[in-house]
């Protein structure tokens, strides 16, 4: 497969689209969008805040949508109510007219995605880790990573990884909602993200940080989450 033929983009939202919305503008949520620029496919990422707009981005670039890949159920990454305010996400999307975009989640997570969003078993794709989605001829592998939330999951597509809130730049993310795991969280960055070389490209949840990306090298390397010595620490550290 030719990296030619991958389609690939990151999006803040505030700043890419939804450029009028305050809270897009104060959660820097990233969404992605990948697909095979042959076909003309392309699947979102955490659609949010604005999904009319993804839309047509999508349209400009010559793709269109074919599905939805979920990282993990929280309203700033699928859609619902966030502190008091709603957040346009998978169900305004598929509400659209003309938009059929089976929405991929991890088996764990598809409970908390309907409650959060509304949608239905008939909208949902359930997964196992290590299942792939084709989006044209690009194979998109599917990373089960708990502990921010019981479903977490990571895409790994030619050489990237799209973290959702399992791994920023610098830190992780919370343990302290509901569904969240510390000692799952800990078993994902040391152990089941550990099969993700160094020189695979983190595309993380949130700009919580100066740079959009780096390298897992880098992430290992200057990462406090993966400084600490044992998992008693880290219970210590996350309580």
């Amino acid at each position: 497969m030719s990296s030619e033929r991958l389609y690939f983009r990151q999006l803040l939202a505030g700043r890419d689209f939804a450029q009028q919305n305050m809270l897009a503008r104060q959660m820097v949520n990233f969404v992605y969008l990948i697909g095979d620029r042959e076909t003309g496919e392309a699947v979102a990422v955490d659609p949010a805040y604005g999904v009319q707009e993804i839309l047509e981005i999508l349209d400009a670039d010559g793709m269109r949508l074919t599905g939805a890949l979920a990282t993990h159920y929280h309203a700033d990454h699928c859609g619902g109510d966030i502190m008091g305010h709603a957040i346009e996400g998978l169900a305004d999307l598929l509400a659209i007219d003309g938009v059929q975009a089976p929405v991929h989640v991890q088996t764990a997570e598809a409970e908390w995605v309907k409650r959060s969003t509304g949608l239905s078993d008939s909208d949902l794709v359930l997964h196992q880790s290590g299942d792939v989605v084709h989006v044209g001829d690009i194979p998109i592998t599917l990373m089960h990573t708990p502990g921010h939330t019981p479903g977490s999951q990571c895409f790994h597509v030619d050489g990237c990884l799209v973290a959702g809130d399992t791994l920023f730049l610098e830190g992780c993310g919370r343990t302290d909602l509901p569904g969240s795991d510390p000692d799952e969280m800990y078993f994902s960055l040391t152990q089941r993200l550990a099969t993700v070389s160094d020189d695979t490209v983190l595309f993380p949840g949130h700009l919580y940080s100066a740079d959009p990306s780096a390298t897992m090298g880098e992430t290992r390397s200057r990462n406090f989450v993966f400084r600490i010595g044992g998992i008693e620490q880290w219970r210590t550290f996350m309580g």
